[in-house]
């Protein structure tokens, strides 16, 4: 399964996020974020081939689906995913949960815990 996530704000959430990525067996790892993000990801030691992609968060919503659905259709070859929102604003998650709608694509929400990773 192909595993989606959004980098953003919230404290501790990149961390939630890294867990995921790093404690399964993903087919590809796709990681959506703004330029900053994008620095700062770098920085950060993941053990698999993660795939960037850059969004312009502060564009008008409709902007934002616009540009998600251009940057991630053709990246996305299974019938569903499994997605992390723990990082992000609502105006971020509600963008990408719009976009990968409108591609479409099956959305299983997923969070890393103490006994593992959970699926929705």
């Amino acid at each position: 399964m192909e595993f989606v996530a959004l980098l953003s704000t919230g404290k501790g959430t990149w961390g939630q996020v890294i867990g995921l990525i790093n404690r399964s067996e993903w087919d590809k790892v796709i990681i959506l974020g703004d330029s900053y993000v994008k620095k700062r990801f770098a920085e950060f030691n993941i053990e698999k081939k993660v795939e960037f992609i850059e969004i312009n968060f502060s564009r008008s919503i409709k902007e934002i689906i616009e540009e998600i659905i251009k940057k991630l259709k053709n990246k996305i070859t299974g019938p569903e995913i499994a997605l992390s929102i723990a990082s992000g604003t609502g105006k971020e998650h509600m963008a990408l949960i719009a976009a990968l709608l409108r591609i479409p694509v099956g959305i299983r929400f997923c969070v890393l815990t103490k006994e593992g990773i959970m699926y929705f």
